[in-house]
């Protein structure tokens, strides 16, 4: 399928994390910034879903089209099993892990499936040669509590995205040579979503190439090999995909996925002057392989680089100014960003953006967002998304009901209004009815989303 036999109108769906009910500050990913700071604060799970949830209705208000990803089961026992805890019962289990290695526990109560942008790439049907959409599901392999996600990770998009015109791919072999953070450090440019547009791929370091430059302090997350391997299980034209490395400097500044310092949509890509390693050489790329789309309108791609001298990288790090989202707002002409509230509390930040909503031609609105319980561990309003470009078949098809409107969201906060507590501390995860909580919890939200289970089975795997 090319750009001119692209065939009907398609839609970029956001695709937003549901905050699970054991959403805590545990400090656990090394290199963000953020959750190293707020390691030890008393989170709120019950205003982190609310919040979310209330980004997720306002988007679908202004007629765009948004939908709800569920979250993960925590405490996840299997992984507990798999790492030599025994006993009769889930709790037995989870009692005799607490007993010996409170770490290994916390990492297994992590809410960090919720930031759903490292979930998979999506690579959608106008790009890849058999026109189907392609999933790979993220490895997540540099973080011990992010690596448990996979296989759950993949049950959940094989229970939503079910038919002919989808391709599931499961996570790259683990370990550093393949590390993948999925869609965190993969953006689309193109002039449609329904047209074939240009995949750009952004990774921290070359596995292979021992060479090349590579940062100091914090790890890369992603390598130029995962990319790589991802584009060839998406069936991608090489003279459409751009690959390009993270500047160095900037992941040893905080910046450990892409969408910490750059956002595209669209033909707009929005960026720091710290963000790449080679800037000019990549938008050299990206242009080249823009024009080989053969566009009839000749439209080009709208760089927007913001200086460092305007926007310190620490401010676009503190601020989450990059983790937004860029949104084409049905009839609106230019493109909305939207960004988290903390965009407004530092000077130079929220100058730049009143600055852009005034003046600049590709960008025509702001909106500021509280996530504050999300943005405390580290993900913003990006890092809660994954986007999938579907047809107006493919939606229509979708029997999960997970797209937002009225009535789901009325269902989803009396849900979290249910099941999750307004409080969670650490020492909270050492109570046994935590556990319990949550299980009832998702096993209610299963149907109430009417998730699919034919092919995959059970989503969980306590319902197994």
């Amino acid at each position: 399928m090319t750009q001119l036999d692209a065939g009907p109108t398609a839609f970029e769906v956001n695709f937003d994390g549901l905050v699970g009910p054991t959403h805590n500050y545990g400090g656990l990913a090394h290199g963000n910034i953020a959750s190293g700071n707020n390691a030890g604060l008393v989170a709120s799970p019950k205003l982190a879903a609310l919040q979310g949830l209330e980004k997720m209705k306002a988007l679908a208000d202004r007629g765009l089209k948004q939908a709800v990803l569920p979250p993960h089961d925590r405490p996840h026992i299997s992984t507990l099993k798999r790492l030599g805890f025994t006993g009769t019962s889930d709790a037995d289990v989870l009692s005799r892990a607490l007993a010996r290695s409170p770490e290994i526990v916390q990492g297994v109560y992590s809410a960090s499936n919720m930031w759903v942008a490292n979930a998979a790439t999506v690579s959608p049907y106008p790009d890849t040669v058999d026109g189907k959409t392609h999933f790979t599901t993220a490895n997540l392999s540099s973080m011990f509590h992010r690596s448990i996600e996979a296989p759950t990770t993949e049950r959940i998009l094989k229970s939503i995205f079910t038919g002919g015109s989808y391709q599931h791919h499961s996570a790259l072999p683990a370990g550093a040579h393949f590390s993948d953070e999925g869609a965190a450090n993969h953006s689309r440019l193109g002039v449609d979503y329904g047209h074939a547009g240009v995949e750009f791929f952004v990774y921290g370091a070359s596995a292979f190439n021992k060479a090349a430059p590579r940062p100091a302090r914090f790890p890369a997350r992603q390598t130029l090999e995962a990319c790589q391997a991802i584009a060839r299980h998406h069936g991608l034209q090489d003279d459409r995909c751009v690959f390009a490395q993270q500047n160095p400097e900037a992941i040893d500044a905080g910046v450990f996925h892409n969408d910490v310092i750059a956002v595209a949509n669209a033909n707009v890509l929005f960026y720091h002057q710290q963000a790449f390693l080679n800037t000019d050489e990549v938008r050299s790329q990206l242009d080249a392989a823009y024009r080989a789309l053969k566009l009839p309108d000749g439209s080009g791609i709208h760089f927007i680089e913001v200086p460092a001298m305007e926007v310190p990288i620490e401010d676009a790090v503190n601020s989450y100014l990059f983790n937004s989202q860029l949104l084409r707002m049905p009839g609106k002409q230019g493109t909305t960003i939207i960004v988290p509230l903390e965009c407004k509390h530092l000077r130079r930040v929220h100058d730049y953006l009143q600055w852009l909503e005034a003046d600049h031609p590709a960008i025509d609105q702001v909106i500021y967002f509280d996530l504050r319980q999300s943005m405390r561990n580290g993900g913003g309003p990006a890092c809660l998304r994954l986007r999938v470009v579907m047809s107006e078949q493919q939606i229509q098809d979708c029997k999960a009901r997970v797209f937002m409107d009225d009535a789901l969201y009325e269902d989803l906060v009396a849900w979290v209004n249910r099941h999750y507590r307004d409080e969670l501390s650490a020492q909270d995860l050492h109570d046994p009815a935590l556990m319990q909580e949550s299980q009832t919890a998702l096993d209610e939200l299963v149907g109430l989303l009417r998730l699919q289970t034919d092919q995959t089975g059970p989503v969980y795997d306590f319902q197994r």
